[in-house]
C-alpha cells in the first residue's frame, strides 16, 4: 500500500499532474502500473481518511495539547515509529514545520499504514503527504520536500 501512495504522489502531485476525480479511472491507472486492487483500494482509503482529518474538525487531536506540551507516545506507536523516527517528529515541531495537529495528522496516518515498523525515509514522505494536504501549509511542505531530496554536502566524519 505505501508503494501506492509513493507511487501517486510523485507522479500525480509531485510532477503538477492534474488529479484524477474518477477513482475508476485512478485504479485503472494503478493497476496498469502493477498494483493489485486490493492494495488500491487501501491506499484510496488512506488518502480519503487523510482528506478527512483535514476537512473535519481536528480538535480530538489537540485537546488539551499547547505548543509546550510534550507529546507522550503508546506502546503500539513506540513498536511502529523508532526514536530515529520519533526524534525526527520533534525535530520538525522544534523548527515549526509540524504543529501539534500536523504531527498528530502524520501519526495518525503512520499508524494506519500496514508496516509493522516505519523506516525514517518512509516518515518523511508521509509528512510531505500530510503537509501537501492541509491548506496553509504550503511553506513548510516546500520546507520539508527540500529535507526529502536535498542531498547532504560535504565530508561525512
Amino acid at each position: 500500500m505505501f508503494d501506492i501512495l509513493l507511487y501517486l504522489f510523485e507522479n500525480i502531485v509531485n510532477d503538477n499532474a492534474e488529479l484524477w476525480v474518477d477513482e475508476g479511472e485512478l485504479t485503472k491507472e494503478l493497476k496498469k502500473a502493477g498494483f493489485h486492487e486490493d492494495d488500491i483500494y487501501k491506499a484510496l482509503m488512506w488518502l480519503e481518511d487523510l482528506a478527512d482529518l483535514q476537512s473535519n474538525d481536528i480538535a480530538p487531536f489537540i485537546i488539551g495539547q499547547t505548543d509546550l506540551t510534550t507529546r507522550v507516545y503508546t506502546q503500539p506507536e513506540m513498536m511502529k515509529l523508532d526514536t530515529e523516527c520519533r526524534g525526527f517528529l520533534l525535530f520538525l515541531e522544534q523548527i515549526n514545520l509540524l504543529d501539534v495537529a500536523t504531527r498528530e495528522m502524520v501519526i495518525d496516518r503512520v499508524m494506519e499504514l500496514e508496516e509493522p515498523v516505519i523506516a525514517l525515509e518512509d516518515l518523511k514522505w508521509v509528512v510531505l503527504m500530510v503537509l501537501f494536504n492541509v491548506p496553509g501549509k504550503e511553506a513548510a511542505f516546500e520546507q520539508m520536500e527540500n529535507l526529502v531530496f536535498e542531498e547532504p554536502s560535504g565530508f561525512v566524519h
